[in-house]
């Protein structure tokens, strides 16, 4: 790929599960990546983990609670500051608890909210600049099968906030289609993240045997799904859900 050429992408929650999967494929494949992450130790650690492509000024880390939406503007200044450009957006932070119905509160309603759907609504507002100055972006939201179907184990705020997210890329995609500007949702299901590795080994074996494909699936595999969208060759798709679920939901 051309220096000049060469795709900037913003993904954020990069440190661990699908969103480093994503970032780490954005890095093979030679764009430019940021990584935005909440946590400062967690930042460092991926860091860490990218010290070449960091040495190399291929990577940059940014400090950021996604429900900022100063902080947002503030980081996506910084990144066209430095590289001139953004091309790429993966909205996949997010936050999930398991409260019931009756046990949710008005406080941990607005958190899971603020960080799940307007974090996607305001990100993807503040890159539009950028990507219209080029007439060329890729915005990705990561969603959930909880967005479509109901929680599997998560609270229904969380459910909500996942079909908030595949609205907004619908509305999204509509309004900039026509610069050039793609937006789409991906809803992962039963896909191997730390989150998995809390869970009861009985458990997950329950949960293959409801499975058609009968495992689970591979954070690279969703971020190999996330790179097509994010390319070139996924110019003509947009406003579209994707599921990558094991057949779990099938449509």
């Amino acid at each position: 790929m051309q220096m000049k050429e060469q795709r900037v992408a913003i993904v954020t929650g990069a440190n661990k599960g699908l969103g480093l999967a994503v970032a780490e494929n954005f890095v093979n494949e030679g764009k430019k990546v940021v990584f935005v992450i909440r946590n400062k130790e967690n930042l460092e650690q991926t860091k860490q983990k990218f010290q070449e492509a960091f040495d190399k000024e291929q990577v940059m880390f940014i400090q950021l609670d996604v429900s900022d939406i100063n902080g947002i503007k503030k980081a996506v200044d910084q990144v066209v500051d430095k590289w001139g450009r953004i091309d790429i957006l993966v909205n996949n932070a997010g936050i999930r608890y398991e409260t019931s119905i009756e046990e949710i509160d008005e406080a941990e309603w607005d958190q899971v909210m603020s960080v799940n759907v307007k974090s996607t609504f305001f990100f993807s507002q503040a890159v539009i600049p950028a990507m219209k100055e080029r007439g060329w972006g890729r915005i990705i939201n990561m969603s959930s099968f909880g967005g479509q179907a109901g929680p599997l184990t998560s609270g229904a705020h969380y459910s909500a906030s996942k079909a908030g997210q595949i609205a907004l890329s619908k509305t999204f995609a509509r309004s900039l289609a026509e610069y050039g500007i793609t937006v789409n949702a991906v809803t992962p299901a039963s896909v191997r993240t730390p989150e998995m590795d809390k869970m009861d080994p009985e458990k997950i074996a329950k949960m293959v045997e409801s499975i058609p494909v009968k495992r689970v699936g591979e954070p690279k595999e969703v971020a190999d799904l996330v790179s097509y969208l994010a390319s070139d060759s996924g110019g003509f798709t947009t406003g579209a859900t994707f599921d990558i679920n094991g057949g779990r939901l099938m449509r």
